[in-house]
């Protein structure tokens, strides 16, 4: 008999929270929204899409954080994996026949073999890289636990200083995939895990105060990058401290908000803990393809048509929580409806076998 573990609404309310920061970042730079946002970046319309759009790595980061907060003392079944794997599966396939019957995309062999292919990036592509780095993580445990208290802060320094501060340095060539960061993550939320009473003991009541701090210093250096390249003084991207997994006030905010709403005492809300465990689904719906991207931001939601708009703010804010409404009601309903029929018969030959 499976028993089902109450998941804890404060870091579901963060998944939540964290997803919609995602489905914000592909609102603006999934739209063609950045080509006018790079022709006036002082205009109000850029700022705000600049400072609304800013967080998708943020939320990437943080899904793994939690991920690792509670897979490094766990064990990765046949079933976990089962269920991961067929969800993106379903995802993958459905959502390419929809399109090729309904001849947004043409049909082809290549095209379904790809949808059928879970795995069809190692690089940058969140869902590969993420099955990748589940299946590593028994071995990845295995290494943290072994880690005395002294040599895992001493890992997490080097890795801080290689992977995050060597790359904002000028002149240095640098190039990461989502695999080996995702791996990083895992060691710094393993040690969050480990220490997490010394970790909180030291930082009282300064956690909130700490996040707070770090969200804000993100803002200030969206709006240096955005003003101070105007003026000459700055170069880039205007959320380039931001927008990379491994950017420094990336991980800043994330591990430290990560850390904030580990401490926040919610009670457990059954609306919450249902919402949150649609996220997952959430991301595989609404980011599933290019040909869903361009369906979604350009052809439906028309972001572009909105840029000039006084009600740009109220079109971004809308269509971002729809979505994210929408996605998890599909997602309900395969949960119930395909999920867990599927399981049913599943979990038969699993117990029969006694496999995990």
């Amino acid at each position: 008999m499976l028993i089902k573990q109450e998941r804890s609404s404060n870091i579901e309310l963060f998944r939540i929270i964290m997803m919609l920061s995602i489905v914000a970042h592909h609102y603006v730079m999934n739209s063609g929204l950045p080509e006018f946002m790079v022709a006036d970046t002082t205009a109000w319309r850029s700022v705000f899409l600049f400072l609304y759009g800013v967080w998708g790595k943020v939320g990437i980061n943080c899904f793994v954080l939690i991920t690792g907060y509670f897979m490094c003392k766990s064990d990765i079944t046949v079933r976990k994996f089962l269920k991961l794997l067929l969800e993106v599966l379903f995802y993958n396939i459905v959502i390419y026949l929809i399109f090729a019957i309904c001849e947004y995309e043409p049909f082809t062999f290549a095209g379904l073999a790809k949808a059928i292919n879970p795995i069809s990036s190692i690089a940058k592509g969140f869902t590969s890289c993420f099955l990748i780095y589940y299946l590593l993580i028994p071995f990845l445990n295995v290494f943290v636990q072994s880690l005395s208290r002294e040599m895992h802060r001493k890992l997490i320094l080097w890795i801080f200083l290689f992977f995050v501060i060597w790359d904002h340095l000028p002149g240095i060539e640098y190039q990461y995939n989502y695999v080996s960061w995702f791996c990083i993550l895992h060691v710094v939320a393993s040690y969050i895990r480990f220490y997490e009473k010394e970790i909180v003991s030291y930082l009282y009541n300064r956690i909130g105060l700490l996040a707070l701090s770090m969200v804000l210093l993100a803002i200030g250096s969206v709006l240096f990058q955005i003003y101070g390249g105007a003026l000459g003084i700055a170069k880039g991207w205007a959320g380039k401290w931001v927008m990379d997994c491994n950017a420094i006030l990336a991980v800043s905010v994330s591990v430290s908000l990560f850390l904030w709403f580990k401490k926040l005492n919610i009670p457990q809300s059954k609306l919450i803990n249902v919402i949150a465990s649609s996220t997952f689904g959430v991301l595989l719906i609404h980011a599933n393809s290019d040909a869903m991207r361009q369906w979604l931001w350009q052809d439906v939601c028309k972001c572009v048509h909105w840029y000039s708009s006084p009600y740009l703010p109220l079109h971004a804010i809308s269509c971002v929580i729809i979505v994210f409404l929408i996605c998890v009601i599909i997602d309900q309903i395969r949960i119930y409806f395909v999920e867990k029929p599927t399981f049913k018969i599943i979990d038969k030959y699993l117990l029969k076998y006694g496999i995990k």
